[in-house]
């Protein structure tokens, strides 16, 4: 029989032996610290096991363990049952308690650093070779040398350059300088960039606008600069030259002039010509110098074509009785039947400007000016919202539209608000008003001319719209404007006229010049008709009878004809007189007078009252009547008629 003993080995004092020198000099491994024993005992923990598997282990361990312990017990002492009731209540209690100081104590080490500190494993210090670090040091100084020396070779050039007097030379950073007061500009890497666009104005057109900025050589900046051609122009002009330490680059397609060319046609005739930014050739160069006329006509060429843009994409949206048609650079579109509005965009580059034979026609400075303004203040409507009232309201709607509530506006007058007139339809409004005022002038001045009498006063209201304007006409006898005064007020619209009378009525006709013709001449017929009657009741004639339309004799095509019946104080003479009005002004005059020569009193008519009956009319010669208009001849007939018994 074998007897069994443990034997505990434990590790020596002494510690190992690291490293014996050439002199037999023993160095000893230094002893591990608590933290490095913590980390080498951790290591041999097999953290790939699940909890299940280390529960399990456990489980079968401790099955072991009560085994051998039932088996080494007495078997009457299995059937022993527990002393106390309470035993196990008593058991699961105190293990419990045991679980929960161990979770204090374990919380208690991981919030205060007291009880255990981690410190890192120390590691092995890399190899630190000495030359690496000297050449590495001489390399870092020998590039800030070459930086510094190329500094240096600089500021060496620009005082040299500073020393040599050059005629009309300018600094390049004063330059610089000018440059950026009316121009944006940034520094991207080494070159300065600029941007001619309207972003900031809010332009949505997508062309970046972008041009470079360098420093001009010496043989660049004696050199003139090469100016642009005009417009048009046959040959060009040499700018005067003017040294500049600038030079600027602009893209391709934004070199030469640009501008556009409105034309109003009817049966291949010009009408009005609108031109808008074309350039002249003999404008002189800036007092700020080169770039400065370049980035102008730069700018200039991405306004017209940004314009341009807006209108083709406008026409090719709308949806109009007679569509628009785009066609390369030109728009054409009808404002009224055979006339038609034509927008082109005009590009011209200093190569082929000489080529350009065509002589620069007049333009309309007005239209020019709406296409400026119509533009601008689409991109001023992109920037500047109206602020809400109350502060806490939406920003965007318009004041209007912020009414709408308060005001209880119903579906149609929100579904009025919604809409807005795109720019193509604002500029062929305003040519189709431009149109129909130029016929109404042309109207009024030609009756004018015609007519002599009565006289024909037009007053154009000075403060128009640009498609509303207010002209008021006055129809006056001259010598007799304080009996009768004849008024006409005739708002001009885009494609109508609406006319205001003197009696209040309101008449609205269309474009056409023959309506406002046929309008002008009632109103001519029925002014010398009233203020005849007016004349008539100053002189004690009595007015027997008045229409302004007659309904007898011939019809005519245009005017109308008016009449009216006079009759003397003693009813003895009678006056008819008829006021025609076609292409000129017709008057006949009638006169009769009673008793008539054939009247026999004794013989078939017993009364003496019948022979007060007029006679037959007589057309009397008006045209050699002495008086110096319609009126002051009336007045001489009716005192030459009138009887002094």
């Amino acid at each position: 029989m074998s007897l069994s003993a443990n034997i505990s080995v434990e590790a020596p004092i002494e510690n190992q032996i690291q490293e014996i020198a050439y002199d037999g000099t023993e160095i000893y491994q230094l002893p591990p610290t608590l933290s490095e024993h913590l980390a080498k005992c951790a290591t041999k923990i097999d953290f790939s096991k699940t909890s299940s598997d280390i529960d399990l282990l456990q489980q079968s361990i401790k099955k072991e363990d009560e085994k051998k312990e039932e088996e080494s017990k007495d078997p009457k002492e299995q059937f022993q049952s527990s002393l106390w009731p309470w035993d196990s209540v008593r058991n699961k209690l105190k293990e419990a308690l045991t679980e929960v100081c161990v979770l204090s104590d374990v919380l208690n080490i991981a919030k205060e650093k007291r009880y255990m500190v981690l410190d890192p494993i120390p590691q092995e210090p890399p190899e630190v070779k000495q030359m690496v670090l000297v050449y590495a040091r001489k390399k870092a100084l020998a590039s800030a040398a070459n930086i510094l020396q190329s500094g240096v070779e600089r500021l060496k050039a620009v005082q040299s350059d500073q020393g040599v007097s050059r005629s009309n030379s300018t600094d390049f950073h004063i330059e610089l300088l000018r440059l950026r007061r009316n121009w944006r500009l940034k520094k991207v890497s080494n070159t300065i960039i600029g941007d001619l666009s309207y972003r900031t104005a809010g332009s949505k057109f997508m062309h970046p606008g972008m041009f470079e900025v360098t420093k001009a050589e010496d043989e660049e900046s004696g050199s003139p600069p090469a100016s642009p051609s005009g417009s048009g122009a046959a040959g060009t002009v040499a700018c005067p030259k003017i040294n500049s330490a600038l030079r600027v680059n602009v893209p391709t397609e934004l070199q030469g002039v640009a501008f556009i060319k409105v034309i109003t046609q009817k049966d291949q005739e010009d009408l009005c010509t609108a031109t808008v930014n074309m350039m002249g050739s003999t404008q002189l160069v800036p007092q700020a110098g080169a770039w400065q006329q370049t980035l102008e006509y730069a700018q200039n060429v991405l306004f017209c074509k940004e314009l341009f843009n807006q209108l083709a994409r406008e026409a090719v949206q709308l949806q109009a009785p007679i569509p628009h048609v785009v066609v390369g650079n030109q728009i054409r579109a009808t404002l009224l039947p055979g006339i038609q509005l034509i927008i082109s965009l005009c590009h011209s580059t200093s190569s082929d400007s000489n080529n350009s034979s065509e002589p620069i026609k007049d333009h309309d400075h007005v239209l020019e000016h709406s296409l400026h303004q119509l533009l601008r203040e689409f991109h001023h409507k992109n920037t500047h919202h109206p602020f809400p009232h109350p502060a806490s309201g939406p920003l965007g709607p318009s004041k209007k539209r912020m009414l709408a509530g308060p005001s209880a506006y119903d579906r149609h007058e929100l579904l009025e608000m919604t809409k807005s007139q795109t720019l193509l339809e604002q500029i062929i409004a305003q040519a189709q008003h431009i149109f129909t005022r130029r016929r109404t002038q042309y109207v009024l001045d030609t009756v004018a001319r015609d007519v002599r009498d009565p006289m024909i006063t037009s007053h154009w209201n000075a403060m128009n719209s640009p498609t509303m304007s207010c002209v008021k006409i006055n129809i006056t006898s001259h010598g007799y404007d304080a009996n009768l005064r004849t008024s006409l007020v005739i708002h001009v619209k885009e494609r109508s006229l609406k006319c205001i009378c003197r009696d209040g009525r309101i008449m609205h006709m269309s474009y056409e010049p023959q309506e406002l013709r046929d309008l002008i001449l009632c109103q001519i017929s029925q002014h010398q008709i009233v203020c005849l009657q007016n004349l008539a009741k100053c002189m004690a004639w009595q007015i027997l009878s008045s229409s302004s339309h007659l309904g007898i004799g011939s019809v005519e095509p245009l005017g109308n004809a008016s009449s009216c019946v006079l009759a003397s104080p003693n009813s003895d003479r009678l006056i008819a007189v008829q006021v025609r009005c076609d292409s000129q002004i017709d008057v006949k005059v009638f006169i009769a007078q009673s008793p008539a020569k054939d009247f026999f009193p004794g013989s078939l008519v017993q009364g003496r009252h019948w022979e007060h009956l007029g006679g037959h009319f007589k057309e009397v010669r008006f045209d050699k009547m002495e008086g110096k208009n319609f009126h002051n001849k009336m007045e001489f007939l009716m005192a030459s008629l009138t009887s002094q018994s």
